[in-house]
């Protein structure tokens, strides 16, 4: 029998509001809804060929620190902050790590966790 190795082709996050997901997302990554249903959207694939960022509608609000996040390479942790926010985020904290490549943990306008981080 042969292996199979999976291929991650879709990321989702759940959410209650898919209008509030998708003008943040989509304006925070630059990305276009690609696909949209009444319960799940679907944003431009990550990188262009990657995974399809998705949001699906669910019910209940998010209530404990999410167990999957989307890291999110920029050059200056600061001002990536500033723009989320104005975007609707917030800071779960200051930033932290090595002050020449600091992260800095945040949340979207749903509460779930992502992380700005700048590469050496």
């Amino acid at each position: 029998m042969t292996a199979i190795t999976p291929k991650v082709t879709t990321v989702v996050f759940d959410c209650t509001d898919l209008d509030v997901m998708e003008a943040f997302w989509g304006a925070l990554l630059g990305m276009k809804t690609t696909s949209r249903e009444d319960e799940w959207l679907d944003l431009q694939p990550l990188a262009g060929d990657g995974p399809v960022l998705a949001f699906q509608l669910v019910p209940e609000g998010k209530t404990i620190k999410n167990r999957v996040h989307l890291d999110l390479d920029v050059p200056d942790v600061h001002a990536a902050g500033e723009r989320a926010r104005r975007l609707g985020a917030t800071p779960a904290g200051e930033p932290m790590g090595d002050p020449r490549t600091p992260f800095q943990v945040w949340h979207d306008p749903e509460g779930n966790e992502f992380c700005f981080c700048t590469a050496s």
